[in-house]
């Protein structure tokens, strides 16, 4: 045999593979495309974005502000020893205090805790 007919068998191995690869790579492509056609079908049918009159805008009286407030733990009293059933419990854990000073560190007091000192008394 001639060295012309070895290069030929060699090379019929990897020419079907190529054609392999070239057709999956196809099969890829129209697969991308497809799903981009179908996202675009599905955008089309969805309603309009709303327009800048439509969207929301602050009040006249302006911004809400920030409320800062003293709370104090809304104590839950059992009657009787039974039970207290869910819908005799408060909605919010807290009430607003009476007493709206906020509390400071007593002088001489460490301010933190863990510090070694004797603390507020």
């Amino acid at each position: 045999m001639v060295t012309a007919s070895y290069v030929v068998l060699a090379v019929e191995p990897h020419a079907w593979a190529t054609l392999g690869a070239f057709i999956g790579g196809l099969v890829v492509v129209c697969a991308l495309v497809w799903a981009v056609g179908m996202g675009i079908g599905v955008m089309r049918r969805e309603p309009d974005r709303p327009k800048d009159t439509e969207q929301p805008h602050l009040p006249v009286t302006g911004a809400v502000q920030e409320i800062s407030e003293m709370r104090e733990p809304d104590e839950v009293e059992c009657e009787d020893g039974e039970r207290l059933m869910p819908y005799e419990i408060h909605r919010a854990g807290t009430r607003r205090s009476q007493d709206q000073h906020r509390h400071r560190w007593a002088p001489g007091g460490s301010g933190s805790f863990g510090s070694g000192g004797p603390g507020a008394h």
